[in-house]
């Protein structure tokens, strides 16, 4: 789909300064010649920029554009498209030609629905050690506005990370406008961390990240055991960081993110001013760089002094190239492994190409375990389903699990406390057995009879026919199994049954889920479900933009919207009631949603206050969203106010995601991995299987995928930070939170607004990874990713062991 607009996003964020020296030439093939703004554009991009005219279907076209030779291959979709499974099929059979002509190349796939995603599995030549890879619009939209549920203004923090921009104050714009745009220019990128940080905890190392080199270390990426694949851990709670290890960063450019590879603790110890961290020659630096490499055995303590080899300095570029194959006690494994890893492990040789081997044009292609474990020695393989544990369908029709019957020799594996399935068969997700979509209906009465409280409601617009959004997408991610059960937000779905009950195979096995047959633009609907009393309201539409005029797409999104601002509600507030036991049963009586008593917050007295996402097909309607705002309808959609404030999301935020992922292909997996909750590629294939989620039983391992850490709001008007609120600095919270809860600090949540006039507006802005000497203020929100917490399982029988003791 090439047209003006997304060859000139794509452009745009492709050829972006902050990504050093792209010396890559950007070649676009389309079956009809470019109307006259896109051939303008092309030639403004002439020295990088070339276009011809043919099929990717057709061999011959795809030899005169010498696809073998390419180093990618890039597959954008028509995001505005009337029919998004057919756009999918048309782009996965190009994908199909391309493999065909040359199976060894990469491709970088959009799609549209994520249901399609299975058949890329079947192509024989795709695979993602390669670095094959597809972004799902449906899947990551709804990702990330499920995570906006969890810590508003999430979204708008994610998408500015992954979009290539460049901070510029001015003094003419607004105070608030000027720390949004301060954020804006972060992007992530990937860097080894230098010898200096062998040995540290992940905690130590993000602290002296952020305190001494300025930079925001989210994630490091952990070394499979005995060469099986590498993850990605999201701020892991116990790592080690062993040498060579690749981090994940937060910085406004790729220069600044090299000072994580050139710290040396004896050259920069004591150090004020980051900006002096440059590459350094001391001989502590290259005896590290010995050590890591093999070459000489370490000492047991890594503060003392290193062996002299100064002697060396001279041949170690051309010795580290050998000194990873050799390892002590004959343990050559297989090239392909050690070759895989020399790739991430190479940036020691000549410093000045380090960061260029991450950042630039042939990205590390080295995997996170997360993405496709088929390594039988990886951390997934005893989740398979075996013919032990078949997978959930020994469930009868009153949905009570049936006993299975195992051998006496294998009983022993079995602790029967834990037999009942609680979690999906990978441990990543909460199960429950398969309902029915009548018993989870609700009518206007009963739903104003359920105490609705702390909930999401969605306010879905579909037609019978509308093309399927997937739903699931929306929902897996508040059912991510690093939530106690009691802490899962009960979801409303407000919309046509007739439509909801075609996404119901999808939505069967997640708990928490009704449905109000009703119309989000119905006001007696949206107070039956206490809209004022949810935590978020996400306004979604599955209908298919008309051809005639594309602007109107958006217009039922936009009338809910002003329609629920413009509502009042009385003063009140929320009570849960429970049954006797004190308790809400798994079997989801509907008039109890939540699990034990817990303070209810206030509701909104006027519509405007209730927490809303928006999710809008096209860019410019934002401007319609707002009615205070002051945006001219040219800005452009991360400087209007609605998506700084996290209230507005559109698709095309998710176009610069195939640049990343074409420069750093880890960033696309820690992206998916923070906004899906944590879906696997084993899931996938359960899932591309079509018989949705599959109940497991609980083993220690997969109770172990629990404790992922996850996206979380803090807020430091009360509980144990409240102290930073009273004109704190952020580098203290950061220190604080980091130290005392294993929580890294990612970014603030500010009124924009901070008058204490009674007329002051509630909307508040994202602020992403501020300076550490920013002011804080009592009112703001912290975004954290935070740890899991195994203490909080609320037990129903309190005089019985509880069945999660040891989760």
């Amino acid at each position: 789909h090439i047209t003006y607009e997304s060859v000139s996003h794509f452009l745009k964020d492709f050829l972006h300064e902050d990504r050093e020296d792209v010396d890559v030439e950007v070649v676009f093939l389309h079956r009809k010649p470019p109307d006259l703004e896109l051939e303008g554009l092309f030639k403004r991009h002439f020295t990088t920029v070339e276009f011809f005219q043919g099929s990717i279907m057709n061999p011959i076209d795809l030899q005169r554009v010498k696809v073998h030779e390419a180093d990618a291959c890039l597959v954008l979709a028509n995001k505005y498209c009337q029919d998004p499974d057919a756009e999918d099929a048309a782009n996965i059979m190009r994908v199909i030609s391309i493999k065909n002509y040359s199976d060894d190349i990469r491709v970088i796939i959009q799609l549209m629905q994520y249901h399609n995603k299975a058949y890329l599995l079947n192509i024989p030549s795709w695979d993602w050690k390669q670095g094959d890879d597809v972004i799902c619009l449906a899947e990551l939209k709804l990702g990330f506005i499920a995570q906006s549920c969890l810590a508003p203004g999430f979204s708008t923090m994610m998408a500015n990370l992954f979009a290539m921009r460049s901070f510029k104050t001015s003094p003419d714009t607004q105070a608030w406008q000027n720390d949004y745009l301060q954020g804006t220019g972060c992007e992530m990128y990937t860097e080894t961390l230098s010898p200096s940080f062998t040995g540290m905890t992940f905690p130590q190392a993000s602290e002296l990240c952020f305190t001494k080199l300025k930079l925001l270390l989210l994630a490091i990426e952990i070394k499979g055991e005995d060469g099986s694949d590498s993850k990605i851990s999201i701020n892991p709670r116990g790592a080690k960081i062993s040498a060579n290890t690749q981090g994940f960063f937060i910085a406004q450019s790729a220069d600044e993110v090299k000072r994580a590879w050139f710290y040396c603790k004896a050259c920069h110890e004591d150090i004020k001013d980051e900006t002096l961290i440059k590459k350094c020659k001391c001989k502590n630096y290259v005896g590290m760089l010995m050590m890591q490499t093999g070459m000489v055995k370490g000492q047991g303590d890594l503060n003392q002094s290193y062996i002299d080899v100064a002697t060396f300095r001279k041949g170690v570029r051309a010795v580290q190239m050998v000194g990873r194959a050799s390892e002590p006690g004959g343990r050559e494994r297989e090239d392909s492994i050690t070759n895989r890893n020399m790739r991430n492990s190479t940036p020691i040789m000549g410093n000045s190409t380090a960061t260029k081997q991450v950042n630039k044009v042939k990205p590390t292609i080295n995997r996170c375990l997360n993405e496709a474990p088929n390594n039988p020695n990886s951390q997934f393989s005893n989740q398979r389903p075996t013919s032990r544990s078949t997978g959930g369908n020994n469930v009868n029709n009153n949905g009570v699990g049936l006993q299975v019957g195992i051998a006496d020799d294998q009983a022993k594996d079995f602790d029967f406390e834990k037999t009942e399935m609680k979690y999906d068969s990978t441990g990543m997700f909460h199960w429950s057995p398969a309902r029915n979509l009548e018993d989870c209906i609700l009518d206007r009465n009963q739903a104003a009879m359920t105490v609705l409280n702390g909930h999401v409601v969605v306010c879905l617009f579909a037609d019978p026919d509308s093309p399927l959004i997937g739903l699931r997408n929306l929902v897996m991610p508040l059912r991510a199994s690093n939530f106690h059960y009691h802490e899962l937000k009960h979801v409303v779905i407000v919309g046509a049954v007739d439509y909801i009950r075609r996404e119901w195979k999808m939505l069967q096995n997640l708990p928490k889920i009704s449905v109000l047959n009703g119309s989000p633009l119905s006001r007696a609907d949206l107070r039956a479900v206490n809209v004022n009393l949810c935590d978020m309201c996400v306004i979604l539409s599955a209908k298919v933009p008309s051809n005639d005029d594309p602007t109107l797409a958006d217009k039922e999104a936009i009338l809910a919207s002003l329609n629920i601002k413009a509502m009042t509600f009385d003063d009140t507030i929320g009570v849960l009631s429970q049954d006797e036991s004190g308790v809400v049963s798994a079997n989801e009586n509907l008039n109890s949603v939540s699990g034990p008593i817990v303070l209810q917050r206030r509701g909104s007295v006027y519509g405007a206050n209730v927490p809303m996402i928006t999710e809008l097909v096209n860019d410019s309607n934002v401007q319609f969203l707002d009615q205070d705002d002051d945006d001219d309808p040219d800005t452009e959609l991360y400087l209007t106010q609605p998506f700084a404030c996290g209230t507005a999301f559109a698709v095309s935020v998710l176009d610069s995601l195939m640049s990343t992922t074409y420069f750093n292909q880890n960033a696309l997996t820690l992206i998916r991995s923070l906004i899906t909750g944590g879906a696997t590629p084993e899931l996938e294939l359960i899932l591309a299987e079509g018989a949705g989620l599959r109940g497991g039983y609980s083993t220690s391992d997969s109770l172990s995928n629990r404790d992922r850490c996850r996206v979380g709001q803090i807020s430091l008007y009360d509980g144990p930070l409240a102290q930073f609120g009273e004109a704190g600095k952020y580098g203290d919270l950061f220190v604080a939170a980091l130290k005392s809860y294993g929580m890294l600090c990612i970014g603030l949540y500010r009124f924009r607004d901070t008058s204490s006039s009674c007329d002051a507006s509630s909307k508040r802005y994202v602020i992403t990874n501020p300076p550490d000497d920013f002011q804080l203020l009592p009112t703001d929100q912290v975004f954290v990713l935070m740890q899991f917490d195994p203490g909080m399982e609320y037990k129903p029988n309190r005089g019985q062991k509880g069945k999660d003791d040891n989760s």
